[in-house]
């Protein structure tokens, strides 16, 4: 008898790691420059700011993807399993893109007040 689950939490975890170190990697050399005309002249701090986003994000999100398999339903087809990976990958990625909005968000409206 297969374990489609075993199988499943192997794929998802595999998946989004790589989705999310990929996601994280670009966020972080593009962020450098955007935060660096948030608050110009003051270029340690943007890269500690930066750091400090980039870990939070691996954090929250490689965290939230370990938990999300716990409570899964019990898998008893290959259509399920890829199904059932297709929809925690779209939430995963939906939260991606909400938590980068949200940094942004953020960052423009408080970080470049708190500077000044």
């Amino acid at each position: 008898m297969m374990h489609y689950n075993t199988i499943a939490y192997l794929l998802f975890l595999g998946l989004m790691s790589l989705v999310i170190v990929k996601i994280g990697r670009i966020c972080y050399d593009n962020g450098n420059i955007f935060v660096a005309t948030l608050i110009p002249d003051h270029k340690a701090l943007c890269l500690q700011i930066n750091k400090a986003l980039l870990t939070g994000y691996y954090l929250i999100n490689i965290g939230y993807c370990a938990i999300t398999i716990t409570n899964w339903q019990t898998i008893t087809s290959l259509s399920m399993l890829i199904e059932v990976i297709a929809i925690k990958a779209a939430t995963i990625l939906f939260l991606l893109a909400a938590l980068h909005y949200t940094n942004l968000f953020l960052l423009k409206n408080y970080v470049q007040k708190l500077i000044q």
